[in-house]
């Protein structure tokens, strides 16, 4: 099972990369759950700067920018 993470606030693109990831990981099939983390201090113990970040099974994938599911899927694979 593989867990997901979006950090952010719960800004416009934080909102859009949480369901670009849900979408990724349904496509691929994928066994998985998601989160939305918006605690700051959450988001400080994963060393992020810029949110929204993507993290899978606790590794940091992306930051700073809500990318496409296509992307997304590239990540998860």
């Amino acid at each position: 099972m593989r867990k997901l993470q979006v950090l952010g606030v719960g800004c416009a693109k934080c909102e859009a990369l949480f369901r670009n990831a849900d979408v990724a990981a349904r496509e691929l099939g994928l066994e998985y759950s998601i989160e939305k983390v918006s605690e700051l201090s959450q988001i400080m113990a994963f060393r992020v700067m810029m949110t929204p970040a993507l993290v899978v099974d606790g590794q940091v994938k992306l930051v700073g920018k809500a990318s496409d599911v296509e992307s997304i899927k590239k990540l998860l694979e």
